[in-house]
């Protein structure tokens, strides 16, 4: 079997990273960036912490924040035009995986006009041509879209979220600065933060995993547990906030190169039908679906527990297995995800038309266990 690994260009970690960028856009010969980002970023003034390095390097820019938290192909045909008036050769994307989702999105179409539809690019699209050049800056630690080869865009007359893979779509840089999470939200610190803590558990026990993924994934579900919850009541503990940084990157490293499972494969239906965050999606199912997958990956299990720092000497797997599990549910109540997905406004006459999405999504084929969707129905029944 042979295995593919896809990475950025270049990365740079750490806080102030964000200052590689002029030196990167005159590495590429870019001469206008289009910055992709939300018009939160704009208003608390996050984005400026990186506006004001272009400024004060004297490269010109303009900026598109035009797009949704669960960004649509409507916004995406937006910043197609937006980035064919600017005049620019490179997107800079600021922001969490909205802002990215959309840069990819825009830098595939720009290059390969024949997608302009932008539905006709879900699943793995044959693109023949690199996505436009695309410098990301992350501004949370959780879907490490700055170093993957998917992006997620919401089909709005389907109500449908649509995962694209595409190794041409991957940033050409990440820079990833801690110093633009300092004012993330409590709420949005933990929902991301278990996000990332998803991909990290899924990439490890997903079909497709290997040696080198899960070695990163192991890395990841331990600095993820070492620093959670001190970086979401703590904001501005660097150590915490450029652990997270560092540890969402690893887990993106490892999982867009090997796939994941089913609890994304139910996320994507709440946040495209139900608009719920994607984040509180997966941490609120994470731990369910761990205990269902847990038959078919427990030797993955032990691994998981002994990350998290709740493997006792002397365990059996299926024991290693439950620490795991209630360690995972025990962090996501600490840090103040929602248990119950009726307290997010869904009722048990949407999980029919759930599972159904859910059973189809894209993700669901890499999951450990082979799934139903009766048995999706029941799962996400036992979270309502």
């Amino acid at each position: 079997m042979v295995n593919r690994f896809i990475l950025n260009e270049v990365s740079y970690f750490g806080p102030g990273a964000r200052k590689q960028l002029p030196a990167e856009m005159e590495r590429m010969g870019a001469r206008k960036a289009l910055v992709v980002t939300d018009k939160d970023l704009l208003k608390f003034g996050v984005a400026d912490k990186v506006l004001d390095v272009l400024r004060e390097a004297g490269i010109p820019f303009d900026v598109f924040s035009d797009l949704k938290p669960n960004p649509t192909v409507t916004n995406v045909k937006a910043g197609v035009q937006a980035f064919s008036a600017s005049g620019a050769d490179i997107l800079v994307a600021i922001g969490g995986g909205s802002s990215m989702d959309v840069a990819k999105a825009i830098g595939i179409i720009t290059n390969n006009p024949e997608f302009a539809d932008v539905v006709s690019l879900e699943g793995v699209a044959n693109t023949k041509k690199k996505s436009v050049p695309i410098i990301a800056l992350p501004t949370t630690a959780g879907t490490a879209a700055e170093v993957t080869i998917n992006y997620v865009i919401t089909d709005e007359a389907n109500q449908k979220k649509m995962v694209c893979v595409d190794p041409n779509d991957i940033p050409a840089v990440a820079l990833v600065d801690a110093e633009l999470m300092y004012t993330l939200p409590k709420s949005l610190t933990a929902a991301t933060g278990m996000d990332a803590l998803t991909h990290a558990i899924e990439g490890l026990i997903t079909k497709g995993a290997w040696e080198m993924s899960d070695m990163f994934e192991i890395k990841a579900i331990e600095m993820i547990n070492r620093y959670l919850e001190t970086a979401v009541n703590e904001p501005t503990n660097e150590e915490a906030r450029n652990g997270m940084a560092v540890a969402q990157y690893i887990a993106g490293m490892a999982f867009s190169n090997v796939g994941l499972g089913l609890v994304h494969g139910m996320a994507h239906p709440l946040g495209a039908i139900f608009d719920i965050p994607h984040g509180v999606a997966n941490a609120l199912l994470l731990p369910t679906v761990m205990a269902f997958n847990a038959p078919a990956a427990l030797d993955k299990y032990a691994d998981i527990a002994k990350a998290m720092n709740v493997y006792r000497p002397g365990m059996s797997q299926e024991e290693a297995a439950d620490a795991a599990v209630r360690a995972v549910r025990e962090l996501a109540v600490r840090v103040g995800i929602p248990q119950h997905l009726s307290e997010l406004g869904i009722q048990e006459s949407d999980l029919e038309r759930l599972s159904q999405a859910a059973l189809a999504d894209v993700c669901t084929p890499g999951n450990p266990r082979e799934v139903t969707q009766e048995q999706i129905y029941e799962l996400y029944k036992q979270v309502l």
